[in-house]
C-alpha cells in the first residue's frame, strides 16, 4: 500500500481559497452594516430627531450638503429667504441646524442671558480660525471678554471725538480725488472702489498708525485685494469644518492662488502689528489701548495679529458696502436722492460745517442709511450659535443642547411680517411722524450689528464714518447712475457681498 504525504503547498492553497469567501463575507457584512446605519441615520433625522417637527426641505434634514452648496455658490441668502417665505419663521436647514427670522428668536439666541444661564457659544463648524489663531469673532468666552475690554476703549465716544480729525482728513481726500477725476474728464467712476479706498485707508491708520495709501495712489493696496479673497476663501473652505474627509476634494477644487493670497493676508497682518509695536507715537490708535496693559489682561502677540486681520476686514469692507448700497438705492429712487440733497445742502452754509455731530442730526440722511442697513445688510449671512448644555427655549419652543441655531439678516429684514412693503426701499419708515402704514413695522428686529455681549464694537465708528462720507459727497457732487449698473444689487454673497462695479457720473454740485 502506498501512502501519500499531503502536499503542504496544496494545503496552503486550499486554506487561502477558504479565506477568500470568509473575507468576502466580512466585507459584505461591513457594507450591509454601513448601509443599514446610513439608512437609519436618514430615517432618524426625518422622523425621530428632536428637530423632525420643524419644517424645511427633506434633503436638508438628512445632510448638510444642501446648505454647504448654497454657501459655496454664494446663493445662501436668497435660498434661506425663500425657505422662510415658504415654511415660516423657523426652518430646518441641516440635520442639527435651525435658522430663524422672528424677533424673539434673535434676542433668545444672541441677547444677554439671565444670570446663571449658559451662553450660546459660536458654532465651531462655521467660524474658521486663521493661521494666527482665534480672534474676537471666534474666541472662547474668557478670551473674548478680555479682548473686548481692551478694545472697547478704542471705540468709545471719547476715542471717536479724538479720531474725527483723522477720519475727516481722509473724507476730504476722497472729495479732492473725485474732483480730480472730473477735471481729468473721468467723471464716470466706480463708487464701490472709491468707498473701499477710503474706508481701508481710515481703518489702516486707526489700527496701525499708517494708511494703505489707496486714495493717494487711486488704486487698491495689494493687501486690500487679499482681504477680499480671504473672506471668500473662508466661506469656500467651510465644508472642511463640517466634513473633514472632503479636504482632498476641496483643496483640489480651490485655486491655490486664492489659498496663497489668504495666507499672505494673515502674514501681512502680523507684519503690520510688529511694525506698529516698534513705533512710538503720541497719537492714539487702536493699538494704543491694547498696549496699556502688560499683565494677564493683555493680548499676546499672536492675538494682536489675528485681531488685526479681523479689524481690517470688519472695519472697512462693511462700511464701504453700506455706502455702496446707500448710493445705489438713493440713485435708483430719484425722490429719495432729491430729499437727501435738499436736506444736506439746506442744513449747512459751507462744506467746513459738516462734522460728526451735525450729520447725526440729519433726519432723512439717517433714515436712508438705516433703510440701507435693512435692505442691504453688509453681512447677509447667518451667524450660528450652539444651544448650551441642558437645552434652551427659543421663540417659545424648547431646543435640545448641541443644536446649531441662528438668525438670518437678509431674510429677517426682507420679511413682510416685520416690514410693510419689505421689498421696497422706503427711508420714510424710519422717520418720526411717519405714515401710519409703517406703524406696524417691527423696527426693533433690525440687528445689523448683532446684539448682546458679542455685538459689533465698531458700531458708533461705522455710523459716524458713513454719515460724514455721505453728507460730504452729497454736498460736493451731483450724481447720476449709469445704465450699466442697473440691477447692481443682484449679487452673490460669501460672508460679504461680492459687489459689482457701481458706475456713477459725477458733476460739481450747484449751490
Amino acid at each position: 500500500m502506498v501512502h501519500r504525504t499531503p502536499d503542504a503547498g496544496a494545503g496552503a492553497g486550499a486554506g487561502a481559497l477558504d479565506a477568500i469567501p470568509f473575507a468576502s463575507s466580512v466585507a459584505l457584512a461591513v457594507a450591509v452594516v454601513w448601509v443599514a446605519y446610513r439608512v437609519w441615520i436618514v430615517v432618524y433625522n426625518l422622523y425621530f430627531s428632536p428637530l423632525s417637527r420643524f419644517p424645511g426641505p427633506k434633503i436638508a434634514a438628512c445632510t448638510n450638503l444642501l446648505s454647504l452648496y448654497w454657501t459655496s455658490t454664494g446663493q445662501n441668502h436668497y435660498r434661506i429667504k425663500e425657505l422662510h417665505d415658504r415654511y415660516g419663521d423657523v426652518v430646518r436647514i441641516g440635520p442639527t441646524a435651525l435658522v430663524y427670522r422672528s424677533a424673539k428668536a434673535w434676542t433668545d439666541i444672541y441677547g444677554q442671558r439671565k444670570s446663571g444661564d449658559r451662553p450660546f457659544l459660536k458654532d465651531p463648524k462655521f467660524y474658521m480660525s486663521g493661521p494666527n489663531g482665534p480672534n474676537l469673532l471666534n474666541a472662547d468666552e474668557a478670551d473674548h471678554a478680555r479682548g473686548r475690554r481692551l478694545l472697547s476703549h478704542a471705540f468709545s465716544e471719547r476715542a471717536l471725538r479724538d479720531q474725527e480729525g483723522l477720519i475727516g482728513s481722509y473724507v476730504d481726500l476722497l472729495v479732492d480725488r473725485l474732483k480730480g477725476e472730473i477735471a481729468a474728464s473721468r467723471e464716470t467712476v466706480d463708487m464701490t472702489r472709491w468707498y473701499n479706498f477710503t474706508t481701508f485707508d481710515i481703518i489702516g491708520d486707526l489700527a496701525f498708525g499708517e494708511p494703505f495709501d489707496c486714495l493717494r495712489e487711486s488704486q487698491y493696496h495689494p493687501w486690500v485685494e487679499m482681504v477680499f479673497v480671504s473672506t471668500k476663501v473662508s466661506a469656500l473652505r467651510r465644508p472642511l469644518l463640517v466634513y473633514p474627509f472632503l479636504a482632498p476634494i476641496v483643496q483640489r477644487l480651490l485655486p491655490q492662488r486664492l489659498a496663497r493670497m489668504r495666507e499672505a493676508h494673515f502674514a501681512l497682518s502680523a507684519e503690520k502689528v510688529h511694525r506698529r509695536l516698534e513705533t512710538k507715537t503720541e497719537r492714539p490708535d487702536f493699538m494704543t489701548y491694547v498696549l496699556r496693559f502688560n499683565d494677564d489682561r493683555s493680548m499676546s502677540a499672536r492675538e494682536m495679529e489675528s485681531n488685526a486681520a479681523l479689524l481690517i476686514m470688519a472695519g472697512s469692507e462693511t462700511t464701504a458696502t453700506l455706502l455702496s448700497g446707500f448710493t445705489y438705492y438713493s440713485l435708483a429712487n430719484p425722490t429719495v436722492y432729491r430729499k437727501l440733497v435738499d436736506e444736506v445742502r439746506g442744513s449747512f452754509n459751507s462744506y467746513e460745517e459738516i462734522n460728526f455731530l451735525r450729520t447725526s442730526q440729519l433726519a432723512y440722511l439717517n433714515a436712508a442709511l438705516e433703510e440701507t442697513l435693512r435692505f442691504y445688510p453688509p453681512v447677509p449671512a447667518t451667524t450660528p450659535r450652539i444651544v448650551p448644555k441642558g437645552g434652551a427655549v427659543i421663540d417659545g419652543q424648547f431646543i435640545p443642547e448641541g443644536m446649531s441655531v441662528s438668525g438670518h439678516h437678509y431674510s429677517t429684514y426682507r420679511a413682510e411680517s416685520h416690514f410693510t412693503d419689505a421689498d421696497l426701499f422706503i427711508p420714510e419708515r424710519w422717520l418720526d411722524g411717519r405714515d401710519k402704514r409703517f406703524e406696524s413695522d417691527n423696527r426693533s428686529v433690525l440687528h445689523t450689528f448683532s446684539l448682546g455681549p458679542r455685538n459689533c464694537l465698531g458700531q458708533n465708528l461705522a455710523y459716524a464714518e458713513m454719515r460724514l462720507i455721505a453728507a460730504k459727497l452729497l454736498w460736493s457732487f451731483d450724481m447720476a447712475m449709469e445704465e450699466s449698473s442697473a440691477g447692481w444689487d443682484i449679487q452673490k454673497a460669501f460672508n460679504f457681498w461680492e459687489k459689482n462695479p457701481l458706475m456713477v457720473k459725477l458733476s460739481p454740485a450747484q449751490h
